[in-house]
């Protein structure tokens, strides 16, 4: 374990303090410190995975403890530094998207490039800064990256709770933000954890879902869930599930849009967030006459590139199969009905049949 009483500038207190600070100045809109453990929440997790709900995500139940325990995964680590960063675009219009069945509705969060990089830049600054002040230390950046809890530890950390919709929830930032974290080994001070729920009676994260994806407060199966079939399931939408989807295309964002914490989620002051290629604004059949070509140009350094073209357009014939029919939807479902994938072609089948228009 790094020695930072070694050090006299490096008190834990004033460290932990200097800490906060200085992820502050690199665009965190919060830091907190937490044990590498994360309590109760490796049992949530295997009662989760034992049921299923994980659908195709094998990788949720890789690695063995590793996941659960943090210093399984690399060891040496007893503090966690969590950070969340806003990602909420200043004006998308995104909630009036859902209520126009020809517009594509893709989840906030993916509509500027991807944050991945962004964050684990920003993490790895603040390595450096904190190595500026006591010297080497041993750490490792995490932004969604590896196996790691990162909503259990951000509790942990005091950056908020887990809500019923499964979301952390911060009481003065709502929930449309990111989480990243540094391993260490330095012994820095612990913050209070925020594990206590502050969601009441409240339900309506429960019942917006379009899929009735929640199998109970706290607990999603994620095979029902809009973001994990427009995003992790790699083959054929359920027919059961095509036409409760609507018009989302690439992610969901329902049950954060009715969470009444949500109210004091702020816009990002990251240009890197902001709306790319008027995703904001396409229509499905727009997106949907992409060539790969385009695909591949329009989503450079986006989330939505991890798809694919064929599950793209996987996506957008649901949706243009639940599109009010008009003569830009069928002309766009017939350019692709002989399209060489027989993933899009069946959607495709299935999308013009619910318009009439028997292939």
């Amino acid at each position: 374990m790094t020695d930072v009483n070694a050090n006299p500038a490096a008190d834990p207190h004033t460290l932990g303090e200097q800490i906060r600070e200085l992820g502050q100045e690199l665009g965190f809109q919060q830091v907190g410190i937490s044990a590498a453990q994360i309590g109760e929440h490796e049992a949530r997790l295997n009662a989760w995975l034992d049921a299923g709900y994980q659908g195709e995500m094998a990788w949720m139940a890789s690695h063995g403890n590793k996941r659960t325990r943090p210093a399984e995964l690399i060891p040496g680590t007893s503090r966690v530094i969590s950070v969340r960063m806003d990602y909420l675009p200043a004006d998308t219009a995104m909630a009036k998207r859902l209520k126009q069945p020809e517009h594509a509705y893709i989840s906030r969060y993916a509509l500027g490039r991807d944050y991945h990089k962004l964050m684990r830049r920003r993490l790895q600054q603040l390595a450096e800064h904190i190595q500026t002040l006591i010297g080497p230390f041993g750490y490792r950046a995490f932004v969604d990256s590896a196996p790691v809890m990162e909503r259990a530890l951000a509790t942990r950390a005091g950056l908020g709770w887990i809500g019923k919709n499964t979301m952390l929830i911060n009481p003065k930032a709502g929930s449309y933000f990111f989480l990243g974290e540094l391993f260490t080994d330095l012994p820095l001070p612990l913050d209070l954890p925020q594990e206590k729920e502050h969601c009441g009676s409240c339900t309506a994260c429960l019942t917006t879902c379009p899929t009735d994806a929640f199998v109970d407060a706290h607990v999603l199966d994620a095979r029902r869930c809009i973001s994990y079939l427009t995003i992790e399931l790699k083959g054929a939408i359920p027919l059961e599930l095509r036409p409760l989807m609507g018009n989302r295309v690439f992610g969901c964002d329902d049950c954060q849009m009715v969470c009444p914490w949500n109210k004091f989620a702020r816009p990002t002051a990251e240009s890197d967030f902001n709306p790319r290629h008027q995703l904001d604004q396409a229509t499905l059949a727009q997106l949907f006459l992409w060539d790969e070509n385009t695909f591949m140009s329009k989503t450079e350094g986006s989330p939505i590139r991890r798809i694919g073209h064929e599950r793209w357009l996987r996506n957008l014939a649901v949706g243009l199969g639940n599109a009010t029919t008009s003569i830009p939807v069928i002309e766009a479902l017939k350019a692709r009905i002989d399209y060489p994938s027989e993933l899009v072609r069946e959607h495709v089948v299935w999308a013009l049949r619910r318009h009439g228009h028997a292939p």
